[in-house]
């Protein structure tokens, strides 16, 4: 796997430098105060950039007209399956790089990152699991503590990979849909909290459909944001689902991610029928975005099937 930073400008690569440095010191927080045998032996195995700051290609263009910016996306390797627990080890992580991105602005470009075991990596090396073959192919080590490398991928035939997209999308896109009507229709009855759950049900489904049928993974997380930057990393056509240019367009979103939590269990939060209309027509551009890019993989993959 490669090493070098040097397709990147200077400031990007001590951005990345003070990234790795934060997964550090808030990681070993977490495990400070440990007694646990397993919780002692806990470590970080390797730290891998992927996505467009690892191939090239990267967009840094907040200011524009559509506002957009790649994120930094970090693979976390850790040697213990419990610590891919992203509330109990990662959450302080996760609140630190926002703020210091969004408060103290020492960093200036979005931080997404996941975490897996090597075991769970190099299993979805042998399952031809497309997410985890670009990142063998593309990533570059930012850390490694243990040398072991990545095993090589075993693709999935071409009839194997038509079958999965096809059942991926059979099982993830209606789903979708449904959850898009249970919204409408408690927004209709008055229901607007609950109306924002399904709402970010259905936009949370076509963001694991997308990534699913395309790549055959998704992260175990309901967090839209980084279901959004993960899915638009493989298709730039779902970024225009979300303008972001205006300030009320990304509280809009905003509150659309809160819903997962906040809707249920918050009798603070806050949602108008015109807030709720809008994130309708915006998760209903979406789904048209991810129909298309869904049936066109799956064409793309009988063709494949086909020849």
């Amino acid at each position: 796997m490669r090493t070098s930073l040097d397709h990147l400008p200077p400031a990007k690569q001590r951005e990345l430098e003070r990234v790795v440095q934060i997964l550090f010191e808030e990681f070993g927080d977490a495990i400070a105060i440990a007694t646990s045998d397993w919780k002692k032996q806990a470590r970080i195995l390797k730290v891998i950039l992927y996505g467009s700051y690892a191939r090239g290609g990267w967009v840094d263009e907040p200011h524009t007209a559509k506002g957009y910016q790649s994120d930094f996306d970090l693979l976390v390797i850790v040697n213990k399956d419990k610590l891919t627990d992203r509330v109990e080890f990662w959450a302080t992580a996760e609140d630190r790089l926002n703020r210091e991105l969004g408060i103290t602005k020492t960093l200036r470009t979005p931080v997404n990152f996941i975490i897996h075991t090597l075991q769970e990596v190099n299993d979805g090396l042998a399952h031809g699991r497309y997410f985890f073959m670009d990142v063998a192919r593309d990533g570059i080590a930012l850390y490694e503590s243990d040398p072991t490398e990545l095993h090589q991928p075993k693709p999935k035939t071409p009839p194997q990979a038509l079958a999965l997209a096809r059942e991926y999308f059979v099982e993830w896109f209606p789903s979708a849909e449904k959850f898009k009507r249970a919204a409408d229709f408690l927004a209709a009855e008055d229901g607007l909290r609950e109306a924002a759950f399904n709402m970010h049900q259905a936009a949370e489904r076509l963001y694991h459909c997308v990534l699913l049928v395309c790549t055959f993974y998704t992260p175990h997380t309901h967090n839209l944001g980084f279901l959004r930057t993960q899915a638009e990393r493989i298709d730039p056509r779902l970024i225009d689902a979300w303008p972001r240019d205006q300030r009320i367009d990304r509280s809009r979103f905003e509150k659309l991610k809160e819903a997962y939590v906040k809707a249920r269990y918050s009798k603070h939060y806050r949602i108008t029928a015109e807030e709720l209309a809008w994130l309708g027509e915006r998760v209903e551009v979406l789904g048209q975005a991810v129909q298309v890019i869904c049936e066109e993989r799956i064409a793309a993959l009988e063709q494949a099937a086909a020849a």
